[in-house]
């Protein structure tokens, strides 16, 4: 019995064929996995296009989510971008987390207790 027989029994599908692209594209899936268990924590991307994005942040990292940011549409305004990261550097503090610039695009956020490792080792021989 395949995953997507396993899917159909469990939403009372069984006998009858399921149209998987459908399914897997319907709002109510949005935030399931149907390949894992449920998790305690996740990795989160958010690509942050405005000062609202914030509050979504923070509440993930409340809850114990790592976010991995994009910044590339924010990028564009410097002065906004500066101003939201500092804030969010204020709050990471404030929890125990911690932030760092991945790449040119991404900034990792960390939840409480959950450090980042910024210094580069040198090449190993």
């Amino acid at each position: 019995m395949g995953i997507f027989d396993k899917l159909g029994k469990g939403l009372g599908m069984s006998g009858k064929e399921i149209d998987v692209e459908e399914y897997m594209n319907a709002a109510e899936m949005e935030n399931v996995d149907v390949m894992h268990e449920p998790a305690d924590h996740y990795i989160k991307p958010v690509a942050l296009q405005n000062q609202s994005d914030i509050d979504l942040i923070k509440k993930e990292l409340g809850d114990g989510n790592i976010i991995l940011m994009n910044i590339g549409e924010m990028a564009k305004r410097p002065n906004t971008l500066k101003g939201i990261v500092d804030d969010l550097k204020d709050y990471t503090d404030k929890i125990d987390g911690d932030i760092a610039r991945i790449s040119e695009d991404k900034i990792l956020l960390t939840p409480v207790k959950i450090k980042i490792i910024k210094t580069k080792r040198p090449p190993q021989k």
